[in-house]
């Protein structure tokens, strides 16, 4: 793996740990695509450190869950909105 590449993925690593962020957040804050991002914090990482590889893979899951309420959520005000459109 090219330095640049490893100095990355720890970049990235530090400031997931930092803020929390979300993989899209992460993509716009550094510029890189999300499968990117992806690939740097699930692969790349294991190989360079397992023990913040566990860290990461914490808040990616934590992520992962909550996913599923905030899409029930959006769809929810989604319609509430068009219903109240329709009432009048």
């Amino acid at each position: 793996m090219n330095k640049y590449i490893e100095i990355r993925v720890l970049t990235i690593t530090n400031y997931i740990l930092k803020t929390n962020s979300t993989i899209r957040q992460l993509s716009n804050v550094f510029g890189l695509g999300r499968s990117s991002i992806h690939l740097d914090l699930t692969e790349r990482l294991t190989k360079l450190n397992p023990a913040l590889a566990n860290d990461v893979k914490v808040i990616l899951d934590n992520h992962k869950a909550q996913r599923h309420i905030n899409g029930g959520n959006a769809t929810k005000e989604k319609y509430a909105q068009l219903k109240k459109k329709s009432s009048y």
